[in-house]
């Protein structure tokens, strides 16, 4: 029995076509093929299969009640199919190989984004480097300031004191010519 399935739902990158292989796989049905497609603008997967009766309605009641966890199955449509289905072996090489592909392509992506984020990276730490330096000349500066004001206040104490001092002796005099004790 040759059947055609349309799957339509969130069915693109979330490890549809990698889980139907495994089901097809584990009834080992000899004669499988599934690949993206997009139907009415909409996300879909057509399916061959080739098997026995019994094995293509288990695959087809497997696949109406399980799915990948992040797929979305809207809709499960069935067609008779005349036509050339490939081994399943040879489907899974052709997985494989687009699968590569795609990490490939994702890859060199990220790798882009990685060498973008670097540089942002950079002019961000060069920036920092120019703060801590303007941070460190601010403390310097801090610093030069508090030694001013520790000089201008032991000067100003000094100052007091000897004025204290002075106005002491004066009255001091003072009572002394008045005859005060």
């Amino acid at each position: 029995m040759m059947k055609r399935i349309v799957v339509r739902g969130k069915v693109h990158n979330v490890g549809y076509r990698p889980f139907l292989l495994g089901v097809a796989e584990s009834m080992e049905i000899d004669r499988f093929y599934a690949d993206n497609l997009v139907v009415d603008e909409e996300e879909g997967v057509e399916i061959l299969i080739e098997a026995d009766a019994d094995k293509v309605d288990k695959f087809i009641e497997t696949i109406k009640s399980k799915k990948p966890e992040k797929a979305e199955v809207k809709d499960v449509e069935i067609y008779d199919y005349k036509g050339y289905i490939m081994r399943i072996e040879s489907y899974y090489r052709y997985l494989t190989s687009m699968q590569l592909s795609t990490i490939a392509t994702y890859g060199g992506y990220m790798l882009g984004k990685q060498d973008s984020m670097l540089g942002k990276q950079d002019v961000m730490l060069e920036k920092q480097d120019k703060m801590l330096s303007k941070m460190d000349s601010m403390l310097e500066k801090q610093d030069k300031t508090i030694k001013e004001i520790r000089a201008l206040r032991e000067d100003l104490k000094a100052y007091m004191d000897e004025r204290f001092r002075r106005i002491e002796g004066e009255i001091k005099l003072i009572k002394e010519k008045l005859g005060l004790p």
